[in-house]
């Protein structure tokens, strides 16, 4: 019988050295998480626990001292019926036009022009632009009120210049009412916009002009085709920041009209406020403060996904 011949096996062992780097490798992967830890540990607690508790709670009919009731969604159904929770939701987003659009709009303009010709009074420029965004809101509310008022500075300058048959209680008419508080969110968000986007314009890349000019574009092309697309991000941040403070607008809102008149300038804030400490509904505040949550989550989600690097 002829004998068969059996190539030794070869094993492989391991190098004592290769479970070292391993693990190594995988405490490596953790420092980082361990950094986050503290920060995440913050977030969990002061944000997305306090939030699922008030989901929790709009699934309930609560006064805020008795017994709570177990009635479902019932409380979201309540906001699809009540005209003031509706007529909130929708001002929430109409201001997005004065808070967003306007403010990153005129804030693209000045940028450019500001970046095409540098003037020595830069820093003064930059700083009463930014102004509005570090004054209280409240006082912010406060000033303008008086301003908007019948015998205030503003209809006193349209008897001046020969318009006042303009001129009324600006607060308290139902059409004129929602942009004049409106118009303040244009005023308080422009500088944040303005220098967000003027930062963005000098990290453009100088040769992309050149060529723009090589190939004949004009200033007003240069704008639309160079820079506007450079500030991709930018304009991304400012909207992010500036739609936040627009759907989770109070302090101007309450101390100028409270909501009024009727539900012409009312938010979910204010409704939020009342419902809770006024009418004792904290399942309905609760719902209306999810549904809003819910509803910018959505909104961010969309402006990321635009503004995406490609």
């Amino acid at each position: 019988m002829a004998e068969t011949a059996y190539a030794p096996r070869r094993v492989a062992v391991p190098r004592a050295g290769t479970a070292t780097r391993r693990r190594g490798r995988r405490a490596h992967r953790l420092v980082p998480l361990l950094y986050i830890a503290p920060g995440f540990l913050f977030y969990l607690t002061f944000v997305i626990a306090p939030w699922l508790q008030s989901v929790w709670i709009s699934l309930w009919e609560w006064n805020g001292v008795g017994v709570a009731t177990w009635v479902g969604l019932d409380n979201y159904a309540e906001i699809l019926a009540e005209p003031a929770l509706r007529a909130a939701l929708l001002n929430s987003f109409g201001f997005i036009i004065f808070y967003t659009v306007i403010p990153i709009a005129l804030g693209l303009v000045l940028a450019a022009v500001v970046a095409a010709t540098p003037w020595r009074a830069m820093p003064v420029i930059r700083t009463v632009l930014f102004l509005p965004q570090i004054l209280p809101l409240v006082a912010v509310g406060v000033v303008w009120k008086w301003i908007y008022s019948e015998d205030g500075p503003f209809n006193q300058l349209l008897v001046a210049v020969g318009l006042g048959d303009f001129a009324r209680a600006w607060l308290g008419d139902f059409t004129w009412a929602f942009p004049a508080v409106g118009l303040i969110g244009s005023w308080v968000s422009t500088g944040l916009c303005f220098l967000l986007l003027l930062s963005g314009i000098g990290r453009i890349d100088p040769s992309l002009y050149e060529a723009a000019k090589m190939d004949g574009c004009g200033p007003v092309r240069e704008f639309w085709h160079v820079t506007v697309p450079s500030l991709r991000r930018e304009i991304g941040v400012a909207a992010t920041v500036t739609i936040i403070a627009a759907l989770a607008g109070f302090d101007v809102v309450y101390v100028m009209t409270g909501g009024g008149p009727g539900h012409a300038t009312t938010v979910p804030g204010v409704q939020v406020y009342e419902l809770v400490f006024t009418a004792g509904r904290v399942g309905t505040a609760c719902a209306l403060a999810t549904v809003l949550s819910v509803l910018t989550c959505a909104v961010m989600y969309g402006i990321n996904r635009l503004t995406k690097e490609r």
